[in-house]
């Protein structure tokens, strides 16, 4: 029930999921143009990708695919991605849309732009395909999201059983099983749907032999194929753990902390600690992490399981060791989160700045609210253990006799106590040698090993009862911080978005400054009126060499053809300039792509309209260039 409410609030809890290698540039750049056709396309991330049989996918100007080569790593470094280019390509503007896998799984794509000696005239709306299928996806993460579920209740109900040493352990064995089987299932699904959820196909294209050999070949495929030998394995230990009952076995604790680390490398190798910066140190800490994880918050619903049908003194004994282990735990999740927080965030600014810093504050939020519950269970524990201890200073006052010792109490005892004075031979009840038993007074049920009456167990009872409803809060509050954490391991991190935010943002259009230069002569020739607007774009406004495009209007709104437009940039704080565009009459608008414009600052721009041979107009606007 659990599993299940907590796989709804994945589901439906609204956060996007992104991907987690961020495309640092692209060569050409998004949006230039370029005189000579490029031989290949160059792609560069923040972290190393993983290529697919269509990683690049090219469109011409006349929105046909241009065929291209196999995508490959640039001179060997895995951060990047590359693609041949046919010898001759045509004018025009050419739209790539990319799909590689980042190194913590993660499918990444998106689109750019370039143009080869001018930009189109027209631009149409490329198809570039879906960047993932709806059905594809949701399957996946369901599937994942369940994964680590059952991964935590599995290593931490094992992890109880031989840490916490509970005298009876068949309330864990059904929940080992669940956990087991889900684990199981949820990677043969996760294996299944690698390939379509890679490549943002349907889930029917899950069968396709060809696709899964590859999958079987790649990182997260393998590290997949090496949880489900991990879950073989555990399997064995588990039927040797129950059926044996060796669970102070210093070699059986030992193997299962082996399986419960293998376990956790088969994460930690195909995510976020897999890439970036210290991936030792990260790959110990994410292992380390996400035990502790496990035995923390799984080993409390061992522990609520435990309370149900437990003794009080054996919950004296069960809880605080729990608690012990509890607390090691929270120490190692504080510096490996700590550690982990530092290489994923880059800075201070991104703990706010950042949704991968938004969701780490809620962590910590989410985890200074377990740790309050817990510290009430704390208390609880400590009374119940109280009046385990008041339980037992009274029963010495009621032990039994010695055999054959006389027992005047019980001897003298009402006969509507149901007690007997007669004596017999020792060793058969009233009879010579040991006294009968007084009967124990309705409703109370008598302690075995003791005479008398039983000391009270309703305060037991109720503090019992107290603890149960502490620690159900505690994994209440314990699955919001596995949803939060799932989260995290499916949003960029603020290092990776600091790093792309040098460059332009995926998918963004050029970097262009567009001008709206109106004009009137104040004189009319033939159909052209003196009056309209030149629409000037400047790409990419940047420092070195930009392209001009100006486009006349006429007072209608529609294109006009004007006998000659001239630009000139002047940038007076500097005395540079005038620096003349030259733009020639490409057809239907005019055009240049070599005007040098060597410093930053804000340039002049004088647009010349020249109507007739007599009539013209210039207009001056001021224009950003940057860095």
């Amino acid at each position: 029930m659990l599993l299940g409410t907590v796989l709804v609030l994945l589901l439906f809890s609204g956060a996007p999921a992104s991907a987690h290698a961020a495309l640092r540039g692209t060569d050409p750049d998004d949006g230039s143009v370029v005189q000579r056709a490029p031989r290949h396309l160059t792609l560069t991330f923040t972290e190393s990708v993983g290529l697919l049989d269509d990683s690049f996918r090219v469109f011409g100007p006349d929105q046909r695919r241009v065929h291209t080569g196999e995508a490959q790593h640039a001179d060997g470094q895995s951060d990047t991605a590359r693609v041949g280019l046919p010898k001759k390509l045509a004018q025009g503007t050419y739209t790539v849309a990319w799909r590689v896998v980042s190194a913590d799984s993660h499918p990444v794509s998106g689109a750019f732009t370039f143009s080869v000696g001018k930009r189109s005239a027209t631009t149409a709306q490329v198809d570039t395909g879906p960047a993932e299928d709806a059905l594809t996806g949701g399957l996946y993460d369901a599937a994942r999201y369940l994964a680590y579920l059952a991964a935590a209740l599995l290593v931490g109900t094992v992890a109880f059983a031989l840490l916490c040493r509970p005298a009876d352990t068949s309330p864990l064995r059904r929940p080992l099983v669940a956990a087991w089987w889900t684990l199981l299932g949820s990677t043969a699904v996760l294996l299944m749907l690698r390939a379509p959820y890679e490549t943002g196909a349907g889930p029917a294209a899950a069968f396709d032999l060809s696709a899964l050999e590859r999958t079987l070949t790649s990182r997260p495929g393998l590290a997949l194929l090496a949880r489900l030998a991990v879950l073989l394995l555990t399997a064995a230990f588990l039927l040797r753990l129950f059926r044996r009952r060796d669970h102070q076995e210093p070699l059986t604790r030992a193997v299962g902390a082996a399986l419960a680390v293998a376990l956790a490398l088969t994460w930690a190798a195909a995510e976020h600690a897999s890439a970036g910066i210290q991936v030792p140190v990260a790959m110990t800490s994410s292992v380390l992490h996400l035990v502790a994880t496990g035995v923390w918050l799984g080993g409390l619903v061992a522990l609520l399981l435990t309370l149900r049908r437990a003794s009080v003194d054996t919950l004296t004994e069960v809880v605080p060791r729990f608690s012990r282990i509890a607390f090691a735990s929270v120490t190692v999740l504080a510096v490996t989160g700590l550690y982990q927080s530092w290489r994923g965030l880059g800075s201070f600014a991104a703990l706010t700045g950042t949704s991968y810093g938004r969701l780490l504050l809620a962590k910590l939020v989410a985890v200074t609210a377990l740790l309050l519950a817990a510290g009430y269970s704390r208390r609880w524990t400590a009374r119940l253990a109280a009046t385990a201890a008041t339980a037992r200073t009274a029963v010495p006052e009621r032990v039994p006799q010695p055999v054959g010792a006389a027992a005047p109490a019980q001897l003298e005892a009402p006969a509507e106590s149901g007690a007997s004075g007669t004596t017999g031979e020792p060793g058969e009840p009233g009879q010579a040698g040991e006294p009968e038993k007084p009967a124990a007074p309705e409703g109370q049920r008598e302690p075995s090993g003791a005479s008398g009456p039983t000391p009270d167990s309703g305060e037991a009872d109720a503090r019992r009862r107290g603890l149960r409803r502490s620690v159900l809060v505690e994994v209440a509050v314990a699955a919001v911080v596995l949803l939060i954490t799932t989260l995290l391991t499916t949003t960029l991190p603020g290092r990776a978005q600091a790093e792309a935010a040098q460059r332009s943002p995926v998918g963004a259009l050029p970097p262009t400054t567009l001008t709206t230069v109106p004009f009137d002569t104040g004189t009319s020739t033939g159909t052209l009126s003196g009056r309209g607007t030149v629409e000037v774009t400047l790409d990419p406004a940047r420092v070195g060499e930009n392209g001009v495009q100006a486009v006349v209007y006429g007072a209608d709104k529609g294109l006009v053809v004007v006998p000659e437009v001239r630009i000139t940039f002047t940038l007076p704080s500097r005395k540079v300039g005038p620096i003349d565009a030259r733009l020639t009459d490409v057809g239907g608008y005019w055009s240049t792509n070599s005007v040098n414009l060597p410093l930053a600052g804000t340039w002049t721009m004088k647009t010349t309209v020249r109507v007739s041979d007599v009539d013209q107009v210039t207009v001056s606007k001021q224009v950003r260039i940057v860095p």
